[in-house]
């Protein structure tokens, strides 16, 4: 996309990008140390006792390809864990399962900012996609001066803003998951008090993964409308 090639762009988002590699580099090592500190029970076994045990029994687990690509489908009512969390009995696979099966507590007990993120999700995929189309046409436009340019322009960054509610909202969703699988993780059994702190620090990781991208959708935001200010300022 031609604001890639914008050096401005880079800057307004360099600390967006800065801290998501820091955290892709924390989960990487997180889940790798804590890989290795085995656990009770499988993380299939310890998400299925989470689900069970909240009267879940009809929320089906289902194991997908892939590294870290564990998540729960709402819309089918299935968690679906990655090989290295499915069968493997870590710390770092039990916290993975547990913190998916949270999302399907959140569900069942429609969780409002779950509800919210649900039905944010169709308008940041079109924002993502249409909106930052009609930002790139807008731009021409107004460069050109072509008067309906700033309109275009405008309407590109109203879609691009469903995208940034939705890493908003999704924020307290992913730490609300986390709270309910600690909790479900010591209540059960399935961790002792002092393991709990080998969840906490893969789960603690991943929740940075999901500021950085909060960060970076809002900077993004940012750097249209300022692009969006001068163009107009222009005219």
């Amino acid at each position: 996309m031609p604001y890639l090639f914008d050096p401005l762009y880079l800057l307004f988002v360099a600390p967006a990008f800065l801290l998501a590699l820091i955290a892709q580099a924390m989960v990487r090592s997180a889940y790798s140390q804590m890989s290795r500190v085995r656990a009770s029970m499988t993380g299939y076994h310890a998400a299925r006792r989470i689900l069970d045990a909240n009267g879940l029994h009809d929320v089906a687990i289902e194991q997908v390809p892939g590294e870290l690509s564990d998540h729960y489908d709402p819309s089918h009512r299935v968690l679906r864990l990655s090989p290295g969390v499915y069968g493997v009995n870590s710390m770092a696979a039990v916290g993975i399962a547990a913190h998916e099966a949270g999302h399907a507590l959140q569900h069942a007990r429609n969780y409002a900012p779950l509800v919210i993120r649900n039905m944010a999700v169709a308008g940041a995929n079109f924002g993502s996609s249409l909106g930052v189309i009609l930002i790139m046409i807008g731009m021409v436009m107004t460069l050109s001066m072509v008067p309906i340019g700033r309109y275009v322009f405008l309407l590109g960054i109203v879609l691009f803003s469903g995208v940034v509610v939705f890493q908003v909202v999704n924020l307290p969703v992913e730490f609300d998951a986390s709270s309910r699988a600690k909790s479900e993780l010591i209540n059960l059994g399935i961790v002792s008090g002092p393991e709990i702190h080998y969840v906490s620090k893969v789960l603690n990781a991943a929740a940075l993964t999901y500021v950085a991208a909060t960060l970076q959708a809002v900077l993004t935001l940012a750097y249209y409308i300022f692009r969006y200010m001068q163009a107009t300022d222009r005219e």
